[in-house]
C-alpha cells in the first residue's frame, strides 16, 4: 500500500473554491457530527438520570427542569453571543476544540456533585463550553457547502442532536444499572451509578478535542464568492463583547457608549428585576432561581443588542431589524419549547408510569429516539432544500410543519396506558418535530452576510435556548410538581406555544422573500462595504 500524497491533500484543501462540496467537506461534516453527538450525550444524559438525582439530592420536578434547561441554557445562550462573535473573527476549529474539552471536563465534574447547587454549577460550566460548538460549526459548514446543499449539511450536522440524545439514554442507563449492580452501596470515592455515568461520558470528549484540532480552517465566505479577510484583533472584539453581554460589567460597556445608553441599560435592569420579583411572587419562592436565571439572560441579551446597534450597525440591522429573521427564530423557539420538554421528560415519565428498567428504556426510548430524530432532521433538510429551490420561503414551510405535525402523536403518547403505544407515538412525534431544525437554521443563515453567520447563529440559539430550553422543560416540570407529579399534564401543556408559533411562522413566510432579496442593499445602507 502506498503512502498518501500529503502535499496533494493540502493543496486540495487550499485551492480556490469551485462552489461545490468536496470529499474533504463531507469528512469535516462527519467529524462535526461526532462532536454534536457527544455534545448532546453530555447535555441530555440528565434525562435518564433524573429520577435517581431527584431521589438522592431531594429535588422536585421543577428543580429537574431547571437543572436540565435553565441552568444550562441561560449561560449557553449568553456566552454563545461573544463566542459567536469570536467564531466570526477567529480560528473556528481552535475555538471548537477548546470548547469541547471544557464541556467534557465539566460533565465529568458533574459526577462529583453532592447537592443541587453543585450540580447547577457544573451544568453552567457545560453550558459555557457547549456555547462554542454551534457558532463555529454552523459557520464552518456554511464555508464548506454551497447554498444549494446548506440545509442538507446543517440537517446532517443537526442529526447529532438526536443521535446523541438517544445514545445518552442507552449508554447512561447501562452504566447506572451496571455500576449499581457492582456497587450497591456506592463504589470508589463513594460514587453511585448516576455519578459514574456523568464521569464516563465526559472524559472521551477530551480526546475527541485533539482530533477536531486537525481540521483545516477554510477561507471565510469564499464558497459564496465573498471571501472575507481575517479580523486583525479577534480577541479584542471578543473581550469587548464580553463587556457588552456579561452582567454586571455590562454597566461599564453601556457607560462607554454614553450617559443615555447607561440610563437605558439601568432602566432595563430595574424593569427586569421587577419582573423577576413578580414571577417569583406569582409562582412561588421555589421558582426564584428559575426567574433569576431567566432575568439574567434577558438582561444580557438586551445589553448585547444595544451594544451591537452601536458597534456593528449592518449586523444589527440584518438581525434585530429584520422582521423575517426574528419571526423565523422565535417561531422555531416555539417548536423548541415543546420539543425540549418532550425530549427531556420522556424517559423519566416512562420509568415512573410503566416501571421500566433504565437499560430497557435505553433500548425502547433511546435507540428509537436517535433513529426518529436522525430520519426527521435529514428528511426535513432535504425537503427544505427542495422547496427552497422552488419557493423562496420553502424552508420556512418545513419549520411550520415541524411545529404542527407532532402535537397529536405526542398527546396520544402521554395519554396512553400501553407502553408499546407510548413508544410508537413518541417515535412519531419526535420524527415530525425534528424536521424543523435544519430548515430553521438554514433559513436564518441565508438572511445575513457571510461575516455575520456566527453572530446570526448565536442569535438563532437565543430562541432555541432562552425560549425553548430554558422555559420548556421547566414549565413541564413546574406544572407536574404543582399537580401531584403529573408529568403527562406538564408535557402536554407546553403545546400552548403552538398558536404563537403559528402566527410567527406565517408572518415569516410572507416576509422572507423580500428580506432575502434585499440583504446586500440593506447592509450597504447601514454602512457595510461589499
Amino acid at each position: 500500500m502506498t503512502e498518501p500524497d500529503t502535499a496533494a491533500t493540502e493543496r486540495a484543501k487550499l485551492e480556490p473554491h469551485n462552489g461545490e462540496a468536496s470529499a474533504y467537506s463531507w469528512y469535516v461534516l462527519g467529524v462535526l457530527v461526532l462532536v454534536y453527538v457527544l455534545n448532546f450525550v453530555d447535555r441530555h444524559i440528565l434525562s435518564i438520570l433524573a429520577n435517581d438525582i431527584k431521589r438522592d439530592l431531594s429535588l422536585t420536578d421543577a428543580d429537574l427542569g431547571f437543572l436540565y434547561g435553565t441552568a444550562f441554557a441561560v449561560f449557553y445562550a449568553v456566552f454563545g453571543i461573544p463566542l459567536g462573535r469570536l467564531a466570526d473573527n477567529w480560528h473556528r476549529v481552535k475555538l471548537m476544540s477548546f470548547g469541547l474539552a471544557l464541556w467534557s471536563i465539566m460533565t465529568a465534574i458533574s459526577g462529583f456533585s453532592r447537592s443541587g447547587i453543585q450540580l447547577t454549577t457544573a451544568r453552567i460550566g457545560v453550558g459555557v463550553g457547549e456555547a462554542t460548538a454551534n457558532p463555529a460549526a454552523y459557520s464552518l459548514i456554511s464555508d464548506y457547502f454551497p447554498q444549494r446543499l446548506r440545509a442538507t449539511a446543517l440537517a446532517i450536522y443537526s442529526s447529532g442532536l438526536f443521535i446523541g440524545g438517544g445514545l445518552s439514554l442507552l449508554v447512561g442507563g447501562m452504566i447506572v444499572e451496571q455500576w449499581n449492580l457492582a456497587y450497591p452501596n456506592g463504589g470508589p470515592l463513594d460514587l453511585v451509578g448516576w455519578q459514574a455515568a456523568f464521569i464516563a461520558v465526559g472524559l472521551p470528549g477530551v480526546f475527541l478535542a485533539l482530533w477536531v484540532a486537525t481540521i483545516h480552517e477554510p477561507i471565510r465566505g469564499e464558497i459564496d464568492g465573498l471571501p472575507t479577510k481575517a479580523a486583525p484583533a479577534p480577541f479584542k472584539a471578543f473581550f469587548a463583547e464580553l463587556m457588552n453581554v456579561i452582567p454586571p460589567i455590562t454597566l461599564l460597556g453601556a457607560a462607554r457608549r454614553g450617559p443615555s445608553a447607561l440610563a437605558v441599560n439601568v432602566l432595563a435592569a430595574v424593569l427586569i428585576t421587577v419582573a423577576v420579583i413578580e414571577f417569583t411572587t406569582l409562582l412561588g419562592l421555589g421558582t426564584r432561581q428559575q426567574w433569576i436565571f431567566v432575568g439574567f439572560g434577558v438582561y444580557a441579551v438586551f445589553s448585547w443588542a444595544s451594544a451591537l446597534k452601536s458597534s456593528d450597525t449592518p449586523t444589527f440591522n440584518l438581525i434585530w431589524r429584520s422582521p423575517a429573521f426574528l419571526c423565523i427564530i422565535l417561531g422555531y423557539g416555539m417548536v423548541a419549547f415543546a420539543a425540549y420538554a418532550v425530549s427531556y421528560w420522556t424517559a423519566p415519565y416512562a420509568e415512573r408510569t410503566f416501571d421500566i428498567a433504565k437499560t430497557e428504556l435505553g433500548w425502547f426510548i433511546g435507540a428509537p429516539s436517535a433513529l426518529s430524530g436522525f430520519l426527521g432532521v435529514i428528511f426535513g433538510g432535504r425537503a427544505a432544500d427542495y422547496l427552497h429551490s422552488r419557493i423562496p420561503a420553502g424552508r420556512v414551510y418545513i419549520v411550520l410543519f415541524g411545529l404542527l405535525a407532532p402535537v397529536i402523536p405526542t398527546i396520544i403518547a402521554f395519554r396512553t396506558e400501553s407502553f408499546a403505544i407510548f413508544v410508537i407515538f413518541s417515535f412519531c412525534g419526535q420524527l415530525l418535530s425534528s424536521t424543523a431544525l435544519g430548515a430553521a437554521a438554514a433559513a436564518s443563515q441565508s438572511l445575513v452576510l457571510p461575516r455575520m453567520r456566527g453572530t446570526a447563529t448565536a442569535t438563532f440559539l437565543l430562541s432555541t435556548t432562552l425560549v425553548g430550553l430554558a422555559l420548556g422543560p421547566f414549565t413541564a416540570g413546574y406544572i407536574s410538581a404543582t399537580h401531584n407529579d403529573d408529568l403527562a399534564l406538564g408535557v402536554i401543556s407546553t403545546f400552548a406555544s403552538m398558536p404563537v408559533g403559528l402566527v410567527l411562522l406565517v408572518c415569516a413566510i410572507r416576509l422572507y422573500s423580500a428580506a432575502q432579496a434585499n440583504i446586500e442593499s440593506r447592509a450597504r445602507a447601514a454602512g457595510e462595504s461589499i
